[in-house]
């Protein structure tokens, strides 16, 4: 079997679409599989990635949502998969997604999935499984904590049960989660990492409220 994961965040290093997809590969390391690895941060693809990704029989979406969709240098992408896989009367090819959000409630990746879902019928793919991940913006700070453990247990289980799917290359249903850690200090958190953007950039914490 061969899985592509590709990754449909902007950011080159530290995002937590890369902190996911390296998560997930350790659930999917098997010696008759074949893993290859893409970026898509720019919005455009040439002919030889797209043949390449056609090679594969799963591919495994990961980004982040912007304005509760796909971001536009990924989505130009997509379009471009969709014109190329359209003309390939024979394949198969399954698609699994995994989108966070900073939200700290996985579900409001909802609409991005069903985005995923929509593009798969007009490319002719098939549709397996989403994972809508919440406070997506803590991934990275807790990057060194084993998958299933700590604040990232409900991520294990998640990825699980994703896995099982893409090794059978079965489908699920949705799943959305939230980090196992309270809602009020992942709060706390980011207003703390407010307030430190704010001093880097040498304001002070009430410039933040002032009005033009």
């Amino acid at each position: 079997m061969k899985i592509a994961l590709i990754n449909g965040s902007p950011k080159v290093k530290d995002g937590a679409s890369a902190c996911l997809l390296y998560e997930l590969r350790s659930y999917l390391d098997h010696d008759d599989i074949s893993i290859s690895e893409y970026h898509f941060r720019k919005p455009q693809l040439d002919g030889e990635e797209m043949e390449t990704l056609a090679e594969n029989n799963v591919l495994v979406f990961a980004f982040p949502i912007y304005v509760d969709g796909i971001p536009s240098h990924m989505l130009n992408c997509l379009i471009q998969l969709e014109g190329f896989f359209s003309t390939i009367k024979e394949k198969n090819i399954t698609v699994y997604s995994i989108i966070n959000c900073g939200f700290y409630e996985g579900h409001q990746n909802a609409l991005a999935i069903e985005m995923i879902k929509n593009w798969c019928k007009k490319a002719g793919l098939g549709w397996g499984q989403g994972i809508g991940v919440g406070a997506g913006g803590m991934l990275t700070a807790v990057k060194n904590v084993p998958i299933g453990h700590g604040p990232k247990k409900n991520l294990g289980l998640a990825f699980e049960k994703l896995a099982r799917n893409i090794l059978k290359g079965s489908s699920g249903e949705d799943i959305f989660i939230t980090p196992n850690f309270p809602r009020i200090l992942y709060k706390l958190a980011a207003e703390m990492g407010w307030r430190k953007a704010v001093k880097s950039n040498g304001l002070k914490r009430k410039d933040l409220f002032l009005k033009k």
